[in-house]
C-alpha cells in the first residue's frame, strides 16, 4: 500500500477514534454544562493523537524494531501530555485509541490474542495514568515517569506470562547482552533496551519544552 493511502487511513481511524474519545469525555465529564472544554479537549485529543501517529511513523525510518515486537519511538510524549493536560481519563482514553491504531499499523505483532490486549491496548492505555499529576507544571516529569512505568510494567508482564523463554536464548541483533535462561531476567531486559530510551526522550523533551509552555503543562490556560 502507498503511503499516502495509508496517510488518508490513519486520518479516518483518527477521526474515529476521537469520536470515541469524545464519547469517553461526556461519560467520565461531571461538569456537563462545560461544553466548551469537552470540544477543546476533542481538539487537543485529536492533533495530539495525529502528531503521535506521525512522530511514530517517522521514528520507525530512525529506529529498527526489535525481533519480538518493541521500538524506541518519539510517540509517547504526545500521548503523556495529553494525559498530563486533561487528566488520566482522557489519558487513558487517548492511550486506547493509539495502541488500536498502531496494532493495525504496525502489523499486530503478537503471540495470540492475549499479546494483542496486553502489548498494544493494555500497554498504551497505561500511559494515561500519568495524567495524575495533572494541574502542576513541573507534573511533567512525574507524569512521564509514571506513565513510562506503568507502559514498561504491561510489556513485562507479557514477556515473563505470554513470551516466557523455555530455553536459554539470547536477544536478536543483542547478542552482546548474553544468553538469558530466566524469563525474569529476559523481560526485564528486552524491554528495558526499548522502554528505557523511550522514557529517556520524553523526559528530554519535556525538559526542552519546560520553560515555553510551562503554562500549558499547568494547564492554567484551560477554563
Amino acid at each position: 500500500m502507498h503511503i499516502w493511502d495509508t496517510f488518508r487511513i490513519a486520518l479516518h481511524l483518527d477521526g474515529f477514534a476521537m469520536r470515541l474519545f469524545y464519547f469517553g469525555g461526556i461519560c467520565m465529564s461531571h461538569h456537563v454544562n462545560r461544553s466548551h472544554l469537552r470540544i477543546r479537549a476533542l481538539c487537543e485529543g485529536a492533533i495530539l493523537l495525529a502528531l503521535a501517529l506521525v512522530l511514530n511513523l517517522l521514528s520507525k525510518s530512525l529506529f529498527a524494531n526489535l525481533p519480538q515486537g518493541g521500538s524506541i519511538s518519539l510517540a509517547m510524549f504526545p500521548l503523556l501530555l495529553c494525559a498530563h493536560r486533561w487528566g488520566w481519563s482522557r489519558g487513558l482514553l487517548i492511550g486506547l485509541c493509539y495502541g488500536v491504531l498502531d496494532m493495525l499499523f504496525d502489523g499486530g505483532y503478537a503471540w495470540g490474542w492475549q499479546s494483542i490486549l496486553l502489548d498494544y491496548l493494555v500497554a498504551y492505555t497505561a500511559l494515561g495514568l500519568g495524567g495524575f499529576f495533572r494541574g502542576k507544571a513541573w507534573g511533567i516529569f512525574p507524569c512521564v515517569a509514571l506513565g513510562s512505568l506503568a507502559r514498561f510494567a504491561v510489556h513485562y508482564f507479557s514477556g515473563v506470562t505470554l513470551y516466557r523463554i523455555i530455553e536459554p536464548t539470547g536477544i536478536e541483533g543483542l547478542e552482546s547482552l548474553g544468553v538469558f535462561t530466566s524469563p525474569h531476567l529476559y523481560s526485564l531486559v528486552y524491554n528495558g533496551v526499548y522502554m528505557l530510551p523511550n522514557m529517556v526522550i520524553a523526559m528530554v523533551l519535556a525538559a526542552v519544552l519546560y520553560v515555553p509552555m510551562k503554562r500549558f503543562f499547568a494547564g492554567t490556560d484551560i477554563r
